[in-house]
């Protein structure tokens, strides 16, 4: 038996991309890769192991910036958000993907347009799948999946035999389970997920241009980027085959370790294999399913999440291997997952440093397929990542269990306040601290930020042996009007969190099976890689402190558009990348 090759590397000449002057026109695709997870120095150790890469000739051959950071917080979203608005949650009004907000009403209350609103989750994430609930295939007492194709347009039942169907999915509408969103009080409906989303999009710009658009991801939910009043139409061909979903091997067959797609590495490659296969059917200028010609995107792309969850989980299989003469799949052995250290270096275990291969080759395959099509003269190739992860270094490791945390401020204040027994009613913290409060009074915040900093939490290094941490493991806590100054906002805005901490580096909020977390505020958290590569791209390496909100109006730029028609580029002030603000030549 043989490793399983998802899609062949064709060969990647030495001029797979010009790097010479930079040709005085406007490009017709723009091809938008996150690397989710991927950190500057995952770059920079990649390219020096591996100058022949892929990754080495994007970012050789085009503009590399060395200090780019994501949104914060730096989470998936608003971390995704980031890059398809040019806007940070000052604009975008996204905090985090399951949020909070004192302007809407909780979904299924009693709602009565022109009352007071309840205040209620904003949550738009994999359990707002149609079918969230699938039995697990190998043993349904384990509980349920969402489906692979949120729908139950592919597998009858969301019962997955076949998954390469997957690439039939069609995203809209009926991808959702609506009544789990959060309710406008002065309509007393559910909020589709792109206008919750407070600025338009690149989308949205585009698409209105008359120009096609495509985007994949990991959950139906981010056709959040449509934009406000989109009606959901503004990406033409959106594929989010669901994540979360049981993950099946090629033949049917549910993997060994009975787990979803994110929490199994070689089952990871497999799932963004879907979404790469999407990417080269969208560059020969068909549909993402391959079934119809409907020309090159203008603007299109995907994330990647095999080297998330190499950073993330501690031990797991990188390889699915196969098919043997019966058309049977296994894994290889579990191998250990994120950072080691290597005579003094922090550099890739054998699972991440697999990932970072596996990227690499995809990413080279798309570079030859837009060669072979013909389209190197009118394609811009932009790789960068929504967030990063927390801590790569795993000697800084601390995990820290929340809940019991939550439950002692609660206790507490219900001593005091006893006709308010749940003060803190809503929070996401991975390694970041967020609490909104149903007393959310600037007494009642301060109340939460004194307990955090003056608790002593109980938590586990990476051996798993017990450590206690002071400041419930945090460094820094904005409070009330303090965390409306820290997010640019008006202290009535009502969507941010009324409590919001920085973590002390290596603190994750979990059980201790996990190497890492992403949306926190630390270095690995937000400092990402930025190459953007294409026919009118300088050669160029710039160390100057860049955004990845400054990728939206810099796609805009690219594509001949204007990018002060991004809502989040005039509130903000958002810059194009520096050196691309118009054509010139390179060094």
């Amino acid at each position: 038996m043989s490793a399983v090759t998802l899609f062949a590397l064709p060969a990647l000449s030495a001029d797979a991309q010009p790097a010479g002057p930079a040709a005085a026109h406007t490009d017709k695709h723009v091809l938008l890769i996150s690397v989710d997870g991927m950190h500057q120095s995952d770059l920079d150790w990649y390219v020096a192991n591996h100058p022949d890469s892929a990754l080495a000739k994007l970012t050789h051959g085009g503009s590399e910036y060395t200090d780019a950071a994501t949104s914060n917080p730096s989470d998936s979203d608003p971390g995704g958000t980031a890059l398809m608005t040019g806007g940070n949650p000052k604009s975008t009004g996204i905090y985090y993907d399951v949020e909070y907000s004192h302007k809407t009403d909780e979904p299924g209350a009693t709602c009565t347009p022109g009352r007071p609103t309840t205040g209620g989750d904003v949550i738009y994430d994999s359990p707002d799948d149609a079918m969230p609930s699938v039995n697990d295939f190998v043993n349904p007492a384990n509980g349920t999946f969402p489906s692979f194709d949120e729908n139950g347009s592919i597998f009858a039942h969301g019962v997955d035999t076949n998954p390469a169907a997957i690439l039939n999915l069609k995203n809209d509408a009926s991808s959702f389970n609506a009544s789990t969103f959060p309710v406008d009080p002065a309509t007393c409906k559910n909020i589709m997920p792109w206008d919750y989303l407070g600025d338009n999009s690149i989308f949205q710009v585009i698409h209105n241009a008359g120009l096609r658009t495509a985007w994949s991801d990991k959950h139906a939910v981010y056709m959040s980027f449509n934009g406000p009043g989109s009606n959901g139409q503004s990406i033409d061909d959106y594929f989010g085959p669901e994540i979360d979903s049981q993950a099946v091997m090629p033949n049917g067959v549910p993997y060994p370790q009975d787990d979803d797609w994110a929490h199994i590495d070689a089952a990871t490659k497999q799932y963004d294999g879907y979404k790469v296969q999407a990417i080269l059917n969208e560059i020969d200028g068909r549909d993402h399913s391959d079934k119809t010609q409907v020309g090159t995107p203008a603007i299109f792309g995907m994330n990647f999440q095999t080297v998330s969850v190499a950073q993330k989980i501690r031990s797991t299989p990188a390889t699915l291997i196969g098919p043997d003469a019966h058309g049977n799949y296994t894994t290889s052995a579990p191998q250990p997952g994120g950072y080691q250290w290597v005579d003094g270096q922090l550099v890739p275990g054998p699972v991440l440093s697999s990932a970072l291969d596996y990227v690499d080759a995809q990413l080279g395959s798309m570079v030859s397929k837009v060669r072979q099509d013909g389209l190197a003269g009118s394609t811009t190739i932009i790789v960068t990542a929504k967030h990063g992860q927390s801590p790569q270094d795993p000697n800084k490791l601390i995990t820290v269990q929340d809940g019991p945390i939550i439950s002692a401020i609660n206790a507490a204040w219900a001593q005091q306040h006893p006709n308010n027994k749940s003060l803190i009613v809503a929070g996401t913290d991975d390694d970041l601290w967020q609490s909104y409060l149903s007393d959310n009074s600037q007494a009642a915040c301060d109340f939460v930020k004194n307990y955090l900093w003056n608790h002593t939490a109980q938590g586990y290094d990476v051996n798993k042996k017990p450590v206690t941490v002071q400041h419930s493991g945090l460094t820094q806590i904005w409070a009330g009007s303090d965390a409306a100054k820290f997010f640019g906002v008006s202290a009535d805005n009502g969507h941010y969190p009324d409590v919001f901490g920085e973590v002390q580096e290596g603190i994750v909020y979990a059980k201790p099976t996990k190497l890492a977390e992403h949306g926190g505020m630390n270095t690995g958290d937000r400092h990402v890689l930025m190459v953007v590569n294409g026919p009118s791209i300088p050669t160029q390496v710039e160390s100057t402190s860049v955004e990845t909100t400054q990728v939206a109006p810099t796609i805009l730029s690219v594509l001949g558009l204007d990018p002060a028609s991004l809502t989040a580029v005039r509130a903000e002030g958002t810059q194009i990348l520096p050196g691309l603000a118009a054509p010139r030549t390179g060094r």
